[in-house]
């Protein structure tokens, strides 16, 4: 696979602050950069992953779930209450 150059614009102080990061790492600023917009993808992917996951599990209640779900909290009312 090869390498795609491109130009980005950021503010003075964002890149002193990766300039000085690549340095400590021993990178240059250009897979800096890379590694920073894998991380953000990979966590992109995951976020929607999760709410993928999410949504098949989100609970629907019919109409006759809800019902049982009011009167069991009715009922459940109602024994806590007698306990205090």
């Amino acid at each position: 696979m090869g390498n795609v150059k491109t130009a980005i614009s950021i503010q003075e102080p964002l890149f002193e602050q990766v300039d000085k990061l690549a340095r400590e790492m021993h990178i240059s600023r250009s897979h800096l950069f890379a590694l920073a917009v894998e991380e953000y993808l990979r966590r992109a992917t995951d976020r929607q992953l999760l709410e993928q996951i999410d949504a098949a599990y989100e609970d629907v209640l019919d109409a006759g779930e809800q019902e049982q779900r009011r009167r069991m909290r009715v009922q459940h009312r109602r024994l806590v209450e007698g306990a205090w």
